[in-house]
């Protein structure tokens, strides 16, 4: 087996084994909190007592979402590595992109799990920093849209779009599942560029943000099962 193809079929095997991973951490997440209930509306008193009562399922909630979030960048970079024969430079930046993406992830979703509930400690026990982190704890609030924690993930989502309109239309040249990741691409890449505008134009709330980018993040979402058919072992190598 030459270089390229031990290449290919490691990243098709990965790819596999991630898709599976995310599949199972999109599952847990179901039990584990992100976030109190009505986490917009909350107080900042409201949000120190809950993290103060429920650090350990927030953070492996957040911890949940690390994993989500690794598996789903190799699946979409491993579906960019697919189309570098008919678009290499294409398949190039989507993978940068991807790349980026993750970045941004990381950084808020480590903040999640190591400076907030610090902060959150900090406050609560009333310790010698307590002011220092009553000032920097709401600037990381996980559920208003305009703080730096969110904007870190939505930047990494919007890197995400980006990389999934480069590459949908050469994954619509492929086989059946491939054609469908394609699809869930364009969907999701055309709908995230609307709701920036949206936004911008002031014809989407700052309320409204985080139940429209649920809604316009299920196809980036579907794309991981799909996957499962597109690399399972059995099936035929593209490209």
């Amino acid at each position: 087996m030459s270089d390229s193809k031990t290449l290919d079929h490691q990243i098709t095997r990965a790819a596999f084994w991630s898709a599976i991973v995310g599949v199972g951490a999109g599952v847990v997440q179901f039990f584990l909190p992100l976030d109190l209930p009505g986490g917009y509306e909350a107080t900042a008193a409201d949000r120190v007592a809950w993290l103060a009562a429920n650090s350990g399922s927030f953070i492996a909630g957040w911890a949940n979402q690390i994993v989500a979030m690794v598996t789903l960048s190799f699946v979409c970079a491993a579906l960019a590595w697919r189309t570098r024969d008919a678009n290499p430079l294409g398949a190039l930046l989507a993978g940068t992109l991807v790349a980026l993406a993750s970045m941004a992830f990381f950084i808020n979703k480590f903040m999640a799990i190591w400076t907030i509930p610090l902060l959150a400690e900090s406050v609560a026990t009333g310790s010698s920093a307590h002011e220092m982190a009553a000032l920097f704890l709401p600037i990381l609030n996980v559920s208003i849209p305009f703080s730096l924690f969110t904007s870190l993930d939505y930047l990494g989502f919007w890197l995400y779009s980006l990389s999934g309109l480069l590459i949908a239309l050469p994954l619509l040249r492929g086989t059946t599942p491939s054609k469908i990741a394609g699809v869930l691409f364009g969907l999701f890449g055309i709908s995230f560029q609307g709701l920036i505008i949206g936004v911008m134009m002031g014809t989407i709330t700052a309320t409204e943000i985080e139940g429209v980018v649920g809604l316009i993040a299920l196809p980036l979402m579907l794309v991981v099962p799909v996957s499962l058919a597109l690399f399972r072992p059995s099936a035929a190598p593209e490209g």
